[in-house]
């Protein structure tokens, strides 16, 4: 991606000093989890939220309370001074987060809307959220409940690593997707389906959270074609990272058969096919994850 004459977005946060357990005094348990649940970038922060909720559940839920409440000092803004320079990686990231801002602000304006920015929230290992802990094992995700995405950037490491899917574009994917799921939060969707999930079973309440995140891979995809930034390979970049997160390809990986009704997020194929709809129309409307197959 052309993106060294792009500016850095001011919207973000660098957490110092580690956070750790679900602070927040109370509540409704399910609807803290379940937006946190629901928008998981990858599998591996719904396997550790899930068991989370296993363990309070059957502890009677004092881990909520009982939790270091403590939080993580944070600078806020443009950074000043030697020790508050941006990483190469902090510094990219909000490039890209700048580049959404722009693209959704565009499409908003054009349906007499305002798009109210979210906020990036840079972490290292461990941190807090508005949904609870960040963990860097759980992947980046969004919280709607403080309008934040979460990212420790060594998550970027991994996905070159262990997945297999290098390349800035395939770094800015992960970006754009946590970025549509504040998307659909402005949209109403995400709690829509939180509500109906709460009512459904384990089968269903998945397959309308794969339905969830294929719209915002589908989302990305538009914001990857209304960018202009663009470059040969580029979007090579972004489908293979999508193949290679796949619950069904992840599942083999675990060494474990594939099991369609444990999906949260989709098969490969569902989830390149979602992100080059979204890339090839460039149109947010041709997203509709919720309206026959998928």
């Amino acid at each position: 991606m052309r993106l060294d004459d792009e500016r850095e977005s001011s919207n973000y946060e660098i957490q110092r000093g580690g956070g750790g357990g679900f602070g927040g005094g109370g509540g409704n348990l399910l609807g803290m989890l379940l937006p946190m649940i629901g928008s998981r970038f990858g599998c591996g922060g719904v396997v550790i939220a899930l068991a989370v909720f296993a363990f309070i559940s059957f502890s009677g839920g004092g881990l909520l309370t009982g939790g270091d409440t403590s939080q993580p000092a944070t600078e806020q803004g443009a950074p000043t001074g030697q020790e508050g320079e941006l990483t190469q990686m902090q510094s990219f990231s909000l490039k890209v987060l700048n580049t959404t801002e722009r693209v959704w602000g565009d499409l908003f304006r054009q349906s007499g809307q305002t798009y109210k920015p979210t906020i990036l929230s840079f972490y290292a290992q461990s941190g807090r959220s508005g949904c609870g802990a960040a963990q860097s094992a759980m992947g980046p995700f969004y919280c709607p409940l403080d309008e934040k995405i979460y990212l420790d950037t060594d998550f970027f490491r991994e996905l070159q690593q262990r997945f297999g899917a290098p390349g800035d574009f395939a770094q800015a994917y992960v970006i754009a997707h946590e970025v549509a799921h504040h998307v659909q939060h402005l949209e109403g969707r995400l709690d829509d389906v939180n509500k109906k999930q709460q009512q459904l079973g384990e089968a269903q309440a998945n397959a309308l959270q794969v339905r969830i995140e294929l719209q915002a891979d589908c989302y990305a995809g538009v914001w990857g074609r209304r960018t202009g930034l663009m470059e040969t390979g580029d979007l090579e970049e972004g489908l293979r990272a999508a193949a290679a997160i796949g619950d069904d390809t992840l599942q083999k990986d675990a060494g474990r058969r594939p099991v369609p009704d444990s999906f949260t997020h989709g098969t490969s194929a569902q989830r390149v096919a979602w992100l080059r709809r979204g890339y090839d129309s460039g149109d947010p409307a041709q997203c509709d994850t919720f309206s026959g197959d998928i």
